[in-house]
């Protein structure tokens, strides 16, 4: 069993890898992160170095840096490539003005994944 995780180096980030980290240990399945970069960007602030985060999973787990500009697509894409069975996301709260505007990366995720997915919730804003 594989499980696939979305991170940013931010809170809800956190807690998405310690979700996807406990649930791993749960199902006793490889954990896969994928922390996405934007093409050409030499420093990302959304990005976590590689090797700091592959030290943080451990071993038997994986992380993925993605040179993508579309988080969602990465994501589902890697989810597709290992046949994940777990897709876990962050989700955070968002106007209506910002729903109509912006697209939702974790929206997209929930609607085009082929395995379920968890959403962590962001508990800064309740």
């Amino acid at each position: 069993m594989t499980i696939v995780a979305g991170y940013v180096p931010t809170p809800l980030g956190e807690a998405v890898l310690g979700q996807a980290l406990a649930e791993a240990e749960l199902r006793k399945a490889r954990l896969v992160v994928v922390n996405v970069s934007h093409p050409g960007a030499y420093v990302d602030p959304g990005t976590a170095p590689p090797a700091e985060l592959q030290r943080r999973v451990g071993d038997g787990h994986e992380v993925r840096q993605p040179q993508d500009t579309d988080p969602a697509a990465a994501l589902l894409d890697v989810a597709r490539q290992e046949s994940a069975e777990l897709i876990v996301i962050g989700v955070r709260r968002r106007s209506p003005v910002g729903k109509l505007l912006m697209g939702s990366t974790a929206q997209r995720v929930l609607l085009e994944s082929d395995c379920p997915v968890l959403a962590v919730k962001d508990n800064d804003h309740r």
